[in-house]
């Protein structure tokens, strides 16, 4: 069986766990330079430290809390609600999980706007963190639109 035919019969839900433990990750990274008073690190890109610098990436001026801790805290409860959509097949969870990934989205594409015409710089690392929550996003809308039965029509269902 090619990639492809195995990549058909997984269920999304596992496709959305996977990219919310990315987004996990790479919050917790973000989170933790962040608050250890350092930087993070860019590589050859730069960008991230500007970014990290900025009025922006706190949320309640200079003293509030990190941007990150709050990708921290959706990428937990997206998992949470992936989770149980897997285990249950229960619909509520996969429009719950796509619900709170579209409040993300829209306060990615704020933040997306601060970093290239407000700090005019990108962070490699929030970039990443904003494909894999788009990413998320689409997945969670796709099957809600395309499966007449959410419930019913996914391999693995344990409803």
């Amino acid at each position: 069986m090619s990639l492809a035919q195995r990549l058909r019969h997984l269920h999304p839900a596992l496709i959305l766990m996977a990219l919310d433990a990315f987004g996990l990750v790479v919050a917790t990274y973000l989170s933790s330079v962040e608050l250890q008073g350092k930087l993070p690190y860019c590589g050859p890109l730069a960008g991230c430290e500007e970014v990290a610098l900025s009025e922006y990436a706190r949320i309640g001026g200079p003293n509030g809390v990190p941007v990150a801790i709050f990708g921290i805290g959706l990428s937990v409860t997206l998992f949470a609600f992936a989770l149980v959509w897997y285990r249950t097949g229960t619909t509520w969870a996969l429009a719950t999980h796509y619900g709170l990934s579209l409040v993300g989205v829209l306060f990615e594409g704020w933040f997306q706007f601060a970093q290239i015409f407000l700090i005019g710089a990108i962070c490699v690392w929030c970039e990443s963190y904003g494909i894999s929550l788009i990413l998320r996003f689409v997945i969670a809308l796709w099957v809600y639109l395309h499966t007449p039965n959410p419930d019913a029509a996914l391999p693995n269902n344990r409803a």
